[in-house]
């Protein structure tokens, strides 16, 4: 027979075993992902909507650390600041890596690599030329006092906050600033060797390697050691929704579409029942709309486009020998340079695309003009006003009561001026199908 002992053993062992495991579970992470997001593009607030999401949902799974691989020339210092602060904030170590080799994190990009809890990039890449530019009307403005204090003001505050977070990552303040007041660029090599990044590393497999058993600190305070060895990726892509607004957010893109929305829509206004024309036109028109909603709008740029079109119109009703016209295109393509209110040129409609977008709308608007101006003065052909000059044969006296014969058809008619048979008559006006002729020669 057992003892109580004995009968007790099992139990406690399963307890035992329990508890060890329970110890063993509490000691690991919840979550073994590595999360990874792509920033490639200008930053704007689609991105920065994004980002920060990603950066998010990423600390609610409870990855070990969060890979933004970035690749950008700039953008607007709004959507930038918005990414930064999400990095700081975020309860897991954020790491940015400037990749793939030939890639650039330019100005609004050099921020986002020094904010990163580790910052490396790949060989073959660059970073930096943050200096800050003051725009007034869309263009950049360094001269003169007021633009001088200006921007001596916005570049003191620029390398404030550049301070303020290389201080606390602990690299290197005195050349990072020279970033923002020299716009200086630096090279991978020259990145780590002035102690502005943390790693040069070949690919992420690379990277990974380096970052296994690294302690990293957050801007909390906190320190985090990364063991990435073994562990896997989830990324984080971009939903169709933020791809849709990222394409069509673009200045260009957007202008594009709402030049060809508006040609369009002239098109059917001018030639009713035509429906295709307006259906695309207004789609066109509308996402237009769309994507400069979510860029700085300069209404003077807006201004000068109007502008234009009242020139192109004016060209075609006073023949302006040219001149006018070519105010117009002068006036639309300054118009579209300054439209988006940024110095930035990753954000800026390109010379190139104003010039090639300008030109061709001028001359099929003033076609299109030219057709609806000549429509207008065309004689009606049609109904009762269609009669109006036409030319005909008495078929018998005319005089107060009479008939003619006009364009094949036989109709009453009546003159203040008798007219014998068989005289040629032209029609002067009608009234209740009855047509008062005129004797041609008379």
């Amino acid at each position: 027979m057992l003892s109580k002992t004995e009968l007790l053993m099992p139990t406690l062992l399963r307890s035992a075993i329990i508890a060890a495991a329970l110890l063993l579970a509490a000691g690991l992470p919840a979550r073994a992902e590595i999360a990874r997001i792509r920033l490639d593009g200008a930053i704007d607030p689609i991105t920065a909507e994004y980002a920060a999401k990603s950066l998010a949902k990423a600390a609610e799974a409870k990855c070990q650390f969060v890979l933004i691989s970035l690749q950008t020339p700039g953008g607007f210092s709004t959507s930038m600041q918005e990414i930064i602060t999400a990095i700081l904030n975020s309860p897991i170590p954020v790491v940015v890596y400037v990749s793939p080799s030939g890639a650039s994190a330019a100005s609004a990009g050099f921020f986002i690599l020094m904010a990163a809890d580790v910052a490396a990039m790949a060989p073959g890449t660059n970073t930096g030329a943050a200096h800050p530019l003051l725009a007034i009307g869309g263009f950049p403005v360094e001269g003169g006092e007021a633009g001088k204090t200006l921007t001596k003001k916005i570049t003191s505050n620029a390398t404030a906050f550049l301070r303020s977070i290389t201080s606390k990552r602990q690299r290197n303040v005195e050349e990072a600033e020279k970033a923002v007041v020299e716009s200086k660029s630096f090279t991978d090599s020259e990145a780590l060797e002035q102690h502005l990044i943390d790693f040069v590393a070949r690919d992420e497999n690379e990277l990974l390697q380096r970052l296994q058993g690294y302690n990293v600190k957050l801007f909390s305070g906190k320190t985090v050691t990364l063991l990435p060895s073994g562990q896997a990726w989830i990324d984080y892509p971009m939903t169709s929704r933020e791809r849709f607004l990222a394409a069509i957010s673009q200045p260009e893109l957007a202008l594009i579409l709402g030049v060809v929305g508006v040609i369009l829509l002239y098109v059917e206004l001018t030639h009713p029942g035509m429906v295709a024309p307006g259906v695309i036109g207004g789609i066109c028109f509308l996402l237009a709309i769309l994507g400069f909603s979510f860029v700085p709008i300069n209404y003077v740029g807006v201004l000068l486009m109007l502008l234009a079109i009242g020139l192109f119109v004016a060209e075609v009703k006073v023949q302006g020998f040219g001149i006018l016209g070519l105010g117009g295109v002068v006036s639309m393509v300054i118009g579209m340079l300054i439209l988006v209110d940024s110095p930035d040129p990753a954000v800026q409609i390109g010379v190139a695309t104003a010039l090639s977008t300008a030109l061709p709308f001028a001359v099929i608007f003033t076609i299109l003009l030219i057709a609806l101006i000549k429509s207008f003065r065309q004689k009606v052909a049609t109904g009762a006003a269609g009669m109006i000059g036409l030319v005909g044969v008495a078929d018998s006296e005319v005089s107060d009561e009479g008939r003619v014969k006009v364009r094949g058809e036989y109709w009453k008619a009546q003159s203040s001026h008798p007219i014998a048979a068989g005289r040629r008559v032209r029609v002067v006006a009608i009234h209740d199908l009855i047509l008062q002729v005129e004797e041609i020669g008379q």
